[in-house]
Order: C-alpha cells, then sequence, then structure tokens
C-alpha cells in the first residue's frame, strides 16, 4: 500500500481560549496558528517572548560565585 494512503488518525476538534487574547480558537490541526486564534495572536506572543516579557522574576545573590570566575586574573590571560 503507497504512503499517501495511509488513513490519518482523526483529532477531535476543540475550542480553546487564545493565550494572546482570551477569545476562542479552534485547537486542530486545521488552524495552523493553534492554539492561538489567529496569525496576529501568534506573532504578539513572539514578539513578547523575543523582547524577555516572559522573563522570571530572579533576585540577586550576596555571594555570587560567577562575578569571581569571570572576572579571575586567570581567565584574562
Amino acid at each position: 500500500m503507497p504512503e499517501n494512503n495511509v488513513p490519518h488518525p482523526t483529532f477531535a476538534t476543540r475550542t480553546v481560549t487564545c493565550p494572546a487574547c482570551g477569545g476562542p480558537s479552534l485547537y486542530s490541526p486545521d488552524n495552523a496558528y493553534r492554539p492561538f486564534c489567529g496569525e496576529r495572536c501568534k506573532n504578539h506572543d513572539l514578539g513578547a517572548w523575543a523582547n524577555e516579557d516572559f522573563r522570571l522574576p530572579t533576585t540577586a545573590r550576596e555571594n555570587d560565585d560567577a562575578d569571581e570566575v569571570l572576572q579571575s586574573p586567570q581567565l584574562l590571560q
């Protein structure tokens, strides 16, 4: 049997909330932008990610050994 005649599994279509705008989004293979509702929301999320808007908050540690290692004279040689 040729490969292009292999039946593909069917997926249940459902409506989910778009993570960008909060509107309804079709979650199925027919939606190329899933889980987003469309190209605009997908690109908006990508831009926020690239702009590092999704960073986790951190606090500075008092004795950070990484700073000492980077300032080591042995690495400067």
